[in-house]
């Protein structure tokens, strides 16, 4: 059986989609849900139950055996939450659990870490261990993602294969739930339709013109291919913490620009002032280094970002998928 914690949500969803690709249906979804059966993400995967999650791990957890794999997605993913209390049980002591149970039953443990670790990225965007420790995240969120990742790297019993991935600016299908959390991509896709026009932020730092603002935007269906590929391939030596992104910066103007030509549509792009309360800490620049992914796991290869674009839109939005 696979465990995927966070399967109701973005990524959570989409991994389950793969997997059904492949034919696994022997899957333990971990969220929480008001209502299962109302929820769009989970009515379109297929999988063996779910399970909420503070009666998974309070419970359940230690009744299960026979598991091949924990993919550990399921976490406060929200950069506006303030609540430390919060953050430390979802986002660091939920993880520590899970990581424990993987130990005693030597499963592969593979868990949602994220670029917000990086913060403005002072430090760079570097996934070597050595580094990882000298990270300054902006807001509690990437804090409490950080905690992990250093406690990971200290720790001497770890199990057979893990994977931290730190996710960049992941777009695609699935998240349809996020509200102000989703992606560019999703909410230009509205814009456009309703009219014919996509409000970009005006840059308010020299060197950067309006709308290119750079990310490392990488497609939702990417992200859960690679984690498949470190799950089924990888070996204990390649262990640790990886970069989730294309290695290959783009502008928010790159984004919109994809997103008017994959709908048919001539772009028309207005920008605005950007909130002054969040001029200081906004990022100018996010790139993942990919150097030591890229040379693990070579047999993946990344959609470009236009052809990513494409397909989320012709495929999923356009059809009213997701």
């Amino acid at each position: 059986m696979i465990i995927v914690t966070g399967g109701a949500g973005f990524i959570g969803c989409a991994l389950i989609h793969q997997l059904n690709d492949l034919g696994r249906k022997d899957i333990l979804v971990v969220d929480r849900c008001d209502d299962i059966n109302t929820n769009d993400n989970l009515n379109s995967v297929s999988y063996e139950k779910f399970i909420d999650a503070d009666e998974f791990i309070e419970n359940e957890l230690t009744k299960l055996s026979n598991i091949d794999v924990i993919f550990h997605m399921g976490a406060c993913s929200s950069t506006l939450e303030r609540n430390l209390d919060y953050l430390e049980s979802n986002n660091v002591d939920y993880t520590k659990k899970l990581w424990k149970y993987s130990i005693n039953h030597q499963v592969p443990y593979l868990y949602a870490s994220s670029a917000a670790t990086y913060g403005d990225g002072e430090n760079g965007y570097d996934d070597d261990h050595s580094k990882i420790e000298q990270l300054k995240p902006l807001n509690p969120y990437g804090d409490s993602k950080q905690r992990f990742d250093v406690w990971a790297l200290e720790q001497q019993t770890t199990p057979s294969i893990w994977f931290g991935l730190k996710f960049f600016n992941v777009f695609g299908p699935w998240e349809y739930h996020k509200g102000e959390m989703r992606s560019v991509v999703h909410k230009a896709f509205g814009q456009i339709k309703e009219k014919g026009m996509v409000h970009l932020f005006k840059s308010h730092r020299e060197g950067f013109k309006d709308g290119e603002q750079l990310r490392d935007f990488v497609y939702v269906k990417d992200v859960c291919r690679a984690m498949i590929i470190m799950w089924q391939n990888g070996k204990s030596n390649q262990s640790g913490i990886y970069n989730m992104g294309t290695g290959k910066a783009r502008s928010f103007k790159d984004l919109v620009t994809a997103t008017f030509h994959a709908m048919d549509v001539t772009p028309n792009i207005e920008y605005f002032d950007m909130p002054e309360g969040i001029r200081d800490q906004y990022q100018y620049f996010t790139e993942a280094n990919m150097k030591k992914f890229q040379t693990e796991f070579s047999q993946m290869k990344f959609y470009s970002l236009e052809d990513a674009v494409t397909d989320y839109v012709r495929q999923h939005l356009l059809i009213g998928d997701a």
